[in-house]
């Protein structure tokens, strides 16, 4: 009886982990942005702005941002993100592209 027990409890929090966004106060794997779009390399749209700044499409198998902005502060006026909150690992483009992203929850 109390395995099976256990054994629930341990499957719908390993469910919910899983399901979870991360929290942006989790963001320590690169930088928090605010993206108008998020995507992939196969998306044509996102690959063309992939190629026009130098990144190899095949090589990105990563979530992209697409036209993304830092966010600094949390909850300070003037930058809320009213787009795709991300948490990118590689953005050395201008906020063209960020690679690497992870969707956060800014809210949290």
């Amino acid at each position: 009886m109390q395995f099976k027990l256990l054994a629930s409890t341990l499957a719908v929090a390993a469910t919910l982990a899983a399901a979870t966004d991360l929290p942006a106060s989790q963001c320590n794997t690169g930088n928090l942005q605010c993206c108008n779009t998020t995507g992939t390399a196969k998306d044509s749209a996102i690959a063309g702005l992939l190629a026009l700044v130098g990144v190899v499409v095949q090589d990105v198998t990563a979530i992209v941002g697409v036209t993304c902005t830092p966010i600094s502060v949390i909850g300070v006026g003037g930058n809320s993100c009213t787009a795709q909150p991300v948490c990118c690992t590689n953005n050395q483009f201008n906020g063209v592209v960020a690679l690497g992203c992870t969707p956060v929850n800014i809210n949290l």
